[in-house]
């Protein structure tokens, strides 16, 4: 069973309580650590990790005097403790504090995420599945190609999916580091095992070498994952779209008791919600090019990153939970009308077959060129006039006396477009 989480679980993650939660608990992981050591007494420890707190307004209060929020933060942690406050942020920098809780949000964002991407994929299963033998008119520049499944539409979103769940773990992997190293990285004030054993209790990796800041690098990967599961929604949302047009109408959003598509057209069911999605994933591409200029700073430390990242890990984070939600939610609910499909698909009288023709005359002897030729002047009449196409096929004493009558109807058929869908599925993971 897939847990579900509600869009409130990913926003709580970004409040200023959880941010602070998180600095405490970095603090504290520091402290246990110092005293593991015999670096902290234990009356001293004990003091520590049983009355550290905070109190957000208070934090406010004191920066609105500091101008510094992890000054204000470890004010008011001391107020608290009393005089073991001292061994508090001992030998750290606001960096130590920031990047390590930073990435326990990020971990606990991508968890989330990661459920959701979980769910999508399933949803998607089932619904390839469900239309494994639909057939719907594929389409290349937007005209009509081939026939196909309208199944293998939903196994492509779904292994590309998979590739994003893969993608976010690495990503998650990435992000989830700590650092406990001082104001240049060097670890002049603390032995790198304080790190180690803090890391440890926070069930982090600690960093191989930082600066004062763990590296962009990382939270650019990050936001560049989102971004690519925001281009896959816009994937899926935009061929939605298209297919909801009125000239298309092979499938819609469902359209709810009550609900308005215009406030001048009653008649009116439009695509909003893929229209909103496909809006929604260029703030994420937006972001991700963000993330990108974090990464090199003035001698390789700076807090030019850290106003920026304050927008938009946040959104990112909290935009994309709600993306997948709404996703999952628009393709479980999507009206598909499969006797649209075949009117599609027959509005061409038959001209998806043109490449089984042709296939079929060259493998009599015929060249290429000659069979294209011959298959093309009859496509073209066509569709100028409006003709049946097969009917035009066996009227033709060229390709009659290639095939014989009886071998052009058998090409006539759309079983051929069907036949190794289960092989796809079963390659995807699907069956």
């Amino acid at each position: 069973m897939i847990p579900r989480y509600s869009l409130a679980e990913m926003e709580r993650i970004w409040t200023l309580e959880n941010r602070y939660r998180c600095w405490l608990e970095v603090e504290l992981a520091a402290a246990q650590a110092m005293h593991e050591m015999g670096m902290i007494p234990t009356q001293e420890y004990k003091a520590i990790s049983e009355k550290a707190d905070f109190d957000v307004e208070r934090i406010t209060e004191i920066e609105q005097e500091t101008r510094h929020d992890v000054i204000a933060f470890l004010t008011n942690v001391a107020e608290y403790v009393g005089p073991a406050s001292h061994w508090i942020h001992y030998g750290m920098t606001s960096s130590d504090v920031l990047d390590t809780a930073t990435a326990l949000q990020l971990k606990q964002a991508g968890e989330l995420i990661l459920s959701e991407l979980y769910r999508l994929a399933e949803t998607l299963k089932l619904k390839a599945r469900e239309h494994r033998h639909t057939l719907c008119m594929g389409r290349s520049h937007g005209i009509h190609a081939e026939p196909t499944s309208f199944g293998l539409k939903f196994a492509l979103w779904f292994d590309e999916t998979n590739r994003n769940i893969r993608r976010l773990q690495e990503a998650i992997q990435i992000v989830s580091v700590g650092q406990f190293s001082g104001a240049v990285g060097n670890y002049a004030h603390l032995d790198p095992e304080v790190e180690e054993r803090a890391c440890k209790h926070l069930e982090l990796r600690p960093v191989n070498i930082s600066t004062q800041v763990i590296q962009r690098d990382r939270h650019a990967q990050f936001l560049f994952t989102i971004a690519q599961i925001g281009s896959t929604l816009e994937k899926i949302a935009l061929e939605i779209r298209h297919l909801q047009r009125t000239e298309v109408n092979e499938a819609e959003e469902n359209f709810s008791r009550g609900q308005k598509g215009s406030s001048a057209m009653p008649h009116k069911r439009n695509p909003i919600l893929s229209e909103q999605l496909c809006g929604l994933s260029r703030i994420l591409r937006a972001n991700a090019a963000v993330a990108l200029e974090n990464n090199p700073l003035w001698h390789e430390r700076d807090i030019s990153h850290s106003s920026v990242e304050r927008i938009i890990l946040p959104d990112s984070c909290i935009l994309i939970h709600y993306m997948l939600v709404k996703s999952s939610a628009m393709i479980e609910s999507l009206v598909v009308y499969p006797q649209n499909m075949m009117k599609n698909i027959e509005l061409t009288h038959g001209l998806v077959f043109s490449q089984a023709l042709l296939l079929h005359l060259t493998n009599t002897g015929m060249s290429r060129e000659e069979s294209y030729a011959l298959v093309q002047t009859i496509a073209m009449k066509s569709i100028n006039d409006g003709e049946d196409f097969k009917k035009l096929i066996l009227a033709s004493t060229e390709i009659t006396a290639a095939l014989g009558e009886s071998a052009i109807k058998e090409i006539f058929s759309y079983q051929r477009y069907l036949k190794n869908v289960d092989q796809i599925f079963r390659r995807c993971g699907i069956i």
